[in-house]
């Protein structure tokens, strides 16, 4: 899996390599200034999708969860940067504008992944990427990909 088509779809992985594969085409098929909006339970994968992520993006350091520090910054070979943002502790949209996450929503220069979304949901912008992680079994996951309608594809 090299790219995706940049439309509505339903993606089924089977594994946590075949997760880590969808997440390093999806990242090389976006443009930079893209926000994605992950979706799932705890155990769903979006750290998995994350690293793959990154590594699409040209990144070879370790990828792991904010969980804690809310906010991950990874430089990407050429000058650009990668945001990973887990809003898992954050209790809503004052909160989350108290530290900056406008700037990490708002960067043309960047790519933005955020998992718990649902915290901000009132400030996400609206040309937003909707991606939703349902855990079927062990491995199995089904991706579903929603794009906004006024996005440049």
């Amino acid at each position: 899996m090299n790219t995706l088509k940049l439309e509505n779809q339903l993606v089924v992985t089977r594994s946590r390599e075949e997760s880590e594969a969808f997440g390093e085409a999806f990242a090389r098929s976006l443009p930079i200034g893209s926000v994605v909006a992950m979706y799932g339970d705890l155990g769903a994968g979006k750290t998995v999708i994350a690293r793959g992520f990154a590594r699409g993006l040209g990144i070879s350091e370790a990828v792991s969860s904010p969980t804690y520090t809310i906010v991950q910054e990874y430089d990407i070979p050429g000058g650009n940067r990668f945001y990973h943002l887990d809003l898992y502790r954050i209790a809503d949209e004052h909160a989350a504008l108290g530290f900056g996450v406008d700037e990490f929503l708002s960067d043309p220069e960047a790519w933005t992944l955020l998992e718990w979304p649902i915290r901000i949901k009132g400030i996400l912008p609206p040309e937003v990427i909707t991606l939703t992680i349902e855990k079927v079994g062990d491995e199995e996951r089904h991706i579903r990909l929603e794009f906004p309608e006024n996005m440049d594809k």
